[in-house]
């Protein structure tokens, strides 16, 4: 359904360190640096960072909450700590197993530097 997800940033070398660090614990590459932006491109769709083109300051989406899948909770942590590491917050409840009406779930929660929110989310197998 989607090509590609994009999130803005007033700071391409700290948005590059932080989602380098946290995506790559997800396996994936470092990003590109593209003019005002950087990609980080996955054979199931492309993430991305930009500074806004209009030129105002970059704000985060209010309710708004991108999500990654990650392979077990061990990952899921991983990505957790990686971001703490560099420059993101947590937030929600901490990472761990939830219940749901469909199963059980695992989800780890963080905001970037910008202030953009994150989620990795992982089912486990019953």
């Amino acid at each position: 359904m989607f090509t590609h997800v994009m999130v803005g940033t007033s700071d391409l070398d700290r948005a590059k360190k932080f989602y380098d660090a946290t995506l790559g614990a997800l396996g994936h590459p470092e990003g590109v640096v593209d003019r005002h932006r950087i990609f980080w491109r996955t054979p199931g769709g492309n993430f991305a960072a930009s500074l806004p083109i209009n030129g105002e300051p970059a704000t985060y989406a209010n309710g708004g909450t991108v999500g990654f899948a990650c392979a077990s909770p061990e990952q899921g942590d991983a990505w957790h700590a990686a971001g703490l590491a560099n420059g993101g917050t947590t937030c929600e409840d901490p990472p761990g197993i939830r219940e749901n009406p469909r199963g059980k779930i695992y989800l780890a929660y963080l905001r970037d530097p910008d202030g953009n929110k994150l989620c990795v989310l992982h089912r486990p197998v019953d």
